[in-house]
């Protein structure tokens, strides 16, 4: 179902309450069967009754909050059990009435949850930002393919949305979801009209068949051609304990027939936690929605089954509304500790790939949830780059033979010289970051320094014209692989300093980072990529030094002089590059063994909040630079 965007005054909204006309005489009492001080509010009131004139809203539409209605001096509680027999009489079941946006009324407390605003029994809406709940006629919003108690779908109010319009969309419900509406549904049937409401329901009598009655209400699913799918929900209610109860034979003495069985109920029996599984809500109510299916866990605590424990320690609390395989969008998985998926692409045949995540800035974030992504780019506009806020070593930009720790802060060399560059560069001013070498066999080498993101991994630091670097044998200095005697050499245990200050007035410093936004998405095990082409030749043809710039290299303290000056403008990164097995650590600060003297400087930690605060800066302001249809920025021709 396409996404409706309705304004608040809109067709088929209801027109609030008309003021009333000065008058110096008192208001006569209000008369059953009269119009009342405002006959507009007796037609509007005339809407929500029953064929044979019983009110079915549980308050006026004319005063909000009111229980009584002033157009006819009538209770606005009423009877349900009349409501109901309204419909019967008519021929309607209560539920088909949903769609006709009738509501069907608590009989013993009302319809109206006191403490959370609820409307129990009519069709609600729980908007996705403030989490406030809506009865869907507030709006005017269609509901003639919606139910009471359904969860898939995103909704947000006209307060919220940044178009000042409410917003509603359905989307594709799994089999669990629409069980989960059916017993609640006739859950709240039963309460409103047995005498001794039901919790457990017949798989053959009750379900199965509300399911079949009401699929299109359910779902944006097609309709299953083959009669498959009730062994499915059955085995999905089986599966889901932390959600469903089941019952598969009757107590020993119990007059039910063997051929209700099995029976279904919601282990969570508190209709009011039923909501939308919400990211947020999910990630926010973790802990304090046990028992709650709106956070999509139940009472009692873990889930039972093979895959409920490794279901809990990826991805958190499992929801209501969980993605499935044949999703075209993820939402932004949860991370590791660390900050990054641990398997990924790496930067390697001339593409780069720079993790993605939903973008909340977007203008229009709910083509997230569309379905029509399937087979056909993801448009970048919707997502952003997906930063960390620790420096740490980078584990997609490296060479893939080197191993690092879990902390992302100890690196080992493998075979041939390789390289790895940190998370993050500096663009401008002054900065700092060292390294201790741990273990360095014989025949081990290192080359350290600073790098560009063009920097090539498989090879030495220093090798190409986009990196500087300081070799432990000797004490050599390389840049475009050409090496000149700068200091003496280091070894194990020694901790070497690493500084570099670049100007403020170049067109690299004055610039914002690059968005991404314009380049291609790519899906990797579950995980949104942005995919970057490196057109080397061209950037090394444009290169131009930075006058003023220098890199000093520190040895246990002590300063070893300016190794390089006016290097290449650009970015750079803290890189390391390794020879066979040795080991070296890195700290980014802010604490330092041997902090330099006499030199100002910020350590590399820093950047990591500064990074984000300027790509926050780079995608807010494409935004509203750009249009949302049609952008493309003109990429470097090879």
């Amino acid at each position: 179902m396409a996404a409706a965007a309705v304004p608040a005054g809109a067709e088929g909204a209801e027109p609030g309450p008309e003021p009333a006309p000065p008058s110096t005489e008192p208001p006569a009492p209000a008369d059953p069967g009269s119009a009342g001080p405002d006959s507009g509010c007796v037609s509007r009131c005339e809407r929500r009754r029953g064929p044979a004139g019983a009110p079915v809203r549980p308050l006026c539409v004319c005063v909000p909050n009111s229980a009584l209605c002033p157009c006819s001096g009538e209770a606005a509680l009423v009877d349900v059990s009349a409501a109901l027999e309204t419909e019967s009489a008519n021929g309607k079941d209560p539920l088909e009435a949903a769609g006709d946006s009738s509501e069907v009324l608590d009989a013993q407390a009302g319809s109206v949850d006191e403490d959370n605003g609820r409307q129990l029994g009519e069709i609600e809406l729980q908007c996705g930002i403030c989490t406030k709940w809506f009865t869907a006629d507030t709006f005017g919003i269609d509901t003639t393919s919606c139910l009471p108690f359904m969860t898939n779908y995103s909704f947000h109010c006209n307060v919220c949305h940044h178009s000042g319009n409410t917003y509603f969309l359905r989307k594709q419900a799994n089999l669990k979801e629409m069980c989960l509406s059916a017993l609640a549904n006739l859950t709240w049937q039963s309460r409103t009209q047995d005498e001794h409401p039901k919790t457990m329901f017949s798989k053959d009598k009750d379900i199965i068949p509300f399911i079949d009655k009401y699929w299109e209400c359910m779902t944006t699913r097609q309709r299953p051609g083959k009669m498959t799918w009730p062994n499915n929900i059955v085995k999905t209610m089986c599966k889901e304990r932390d959600v469903f109860l089941v019952k598969e034979h009757p107590d020993p003495g119990s007059k039910d027939p063997e051929e209700d069985y099995p029976k279904f109920g919601l282990l969570d029996q508190d209709l009011a936690n039923i909501g939308p599984a919400y990211d947020n809500q999910k990630q926010s109510n973790a802990v304090s929605t046990s028992g709650s299916l709106n956070g999509g866990m139940a009472a009692g605590g873990s889930g039972k089954g093979r895959g409920a424990k490794r279901k809990q320690q990826d991805g958190g609390t499992t929801g209501t509304a969980k993605k499935t395989r044949s999703d075209p969008l993820f939402s932004a998985q949860r991370l590791p500790p660390h900050g990054y998926p641990l398997e990924h692409p790496f930067n390697k045949d001339g593409y780069r790939y720079i993790l993605a995540e939903p973008d909340p800035h977007a203008p229009d974030p709910e083509k997230l949830e569309l379905d029509c992504w399937a087979g056909k780019p993801i448009p970048g506009d919707l997502y952003r780059a997906c930063l960390y806020e620790r420096v740490l070593l980078a584990l997609h930009d490296r060479a893939p033979q080197l191993k690092i720790s879990d902390d992302r802060l100890t690196v080992i060399g493998e075979k041939g010289y390789s390289m790895v560059r940190a998370s993050h560069g500096v663009r401008k001013g002054a900065w700092y970051f060292e390294i201790s070498m741990d273990e360095m066999p014989p025949d081990t080498a290192a080359r350290l320094g600073w790098s560009q993101p063009l920097g090539n991994l498989q090879a030495p630091l220093g090798y190409d014209k986009f990196s500087y670097s300081w070799r432990s044998k000797k004490g050599t200095k390389f840049h475009q692989s050409i090496g000149k005697h700068y200091s003496s050499g280091y070894g194990q245990g020694d901790i070497l300093g690493f500084y570099i200050s670049l100007p403020e007035d170049t067109e690299t410093a004055k610039s914002l980072p690059d968005t991404y936004k314009d380049k291609a998405l790519i899906k990797f095990k579950s995980y949104l990529y942005f995919e970057e082409k490196d057109f080397v030749d061209k950037a090394e043809k444009s290169l131009k030094q930075a006058p003023g710039s220098q890199i000093i290299f520190f040895k246990n303290g002590v300063s070893q002089g300016i190794a390089f000056k006016d290097i290449f403008e650009g970015v750079y990164f803290p890189a390391i590059s390794l020879y066979k097995g040795c080991t070296v650590s890195i700290n980014f600060g802010p604490y330092f063994k041997y902090p330099p003297r006499d030199i100002t400087y910020r350590p590399m930690s820093d950047m990591g909040w500064g990074a984000v605060v300027e790509h926050t800066l780079a995608d807010v302001l494409y935004h509203v630079e750009t249009e949302v249809d049609g952008r493309r920025s003109p990429p470097w021709e090879p």
